[in-house]
């Protein structure tokens, strides 16, 4: 089963998880993020659901299906029902709402291949709110692209960038340990969010399938305070971002 970071899928239970990893040796690497419940907030073919954040997944499967918890969820691919792809999600998106076609329109027409587009999050699964952000999905080298044509978007008023009303909303979201004038300087030389039609969006990048190789884990060396060169930054904005460094 091929599944990357971005997509998603529904197990038997029909509990909805995020896929959190590029390589799954014992079971699907993921997280947990909606499960059915009659009083839940969001709602898709005619089953209401309840989004569970980071500690209430893991409670919640401690419970359900402990063996599933690891330092991800790691879920048996027999136990899957359903997958979500991005990319196969984007067409139909694109038709329905305004705004994503406004921004697969941007992109495509500045030479994105439609085909390495996608969208994510609540949205490809149709659990979105009224308010719901737009996790916007380019893969592999394209995603660099994508952000230069976002840039020039904002510049000429194409798209809109984020207020500070936004902003505040995103810090307050990440809970960084840094204050939030520290904060913006560092987020928005990135260049990866946006306004459209009054919605926040973001590009989210997610390899290509070559990029794809299983990473070894790595060995603790302990903290230490050294100089280096960034010599490849190829998935800085990978997750987790990896950067290749001469020292």
């Amino acid at each position: 089963m091929n599944l990357r970071i971005r997509d998603f899928f529904q197990t038997r239970q029909g509990w909805i998880f995020a896929v959190s990893d590029y390589c799954h040796p014992h079971g699907i690497r993921s997280l947990l993020r909606y499960v059915p419940d009659l009083k839940g907030e969001r709602e898709a073919g005619g089953r209401r659901y309840r989004k569970l954040d980071f500690d209430d997944a893991y409670r919640f499967l401690r419970i359900k299906q402990p063996d599933w918890v690891a330092d991800l969820h790691q879920v048996p691919p027999e136990e899957i029902e359903l997958t979500f792809s991005p990319s196969h999600a984007l067409l139909a998106l694109a038709q329905t709402d305004p705004r994503v076609k406004r921004i697969v329109q941007t992109l495509a027409g500045a030479g994105v291949p439609m085909q390495q587009m996608g969208i994510t999050g609540s949205m490809l699964v149709g659990l979105q709110a009224p308010g719901s952000d737009i996790d916007f999905v380019v893969y592999g080298p394209s995603w660099w692209k994508a952000r230069d044509i976002l840039a020039r978007a904002k510049s000429n008023g194409e798209m809109d960038d984020l207020d500070e009303a936004t902003w505040k909303k995103i810090y307050l979201k990440r809970k960084p340990e840094i204050g939030f004038e520290e904060f913006m300087i560092h987020e928005k030389r990135k260049g990866n969010r946006g306004m459209v039609e009054g919605t926040y969006f973001d590009l989210l990048f997610t390899r290509d399938w070559e990029q794809i190789q299983p990473q070894p884990r790595g060995r603790q060396a302990g903290a230490a305070q050294i100089e280096a060169r960034v010599v490849n930054a190829d998935f800085s904005f990978d997750s987790p971002a990896i950067y290749r460094l001469d020292h």
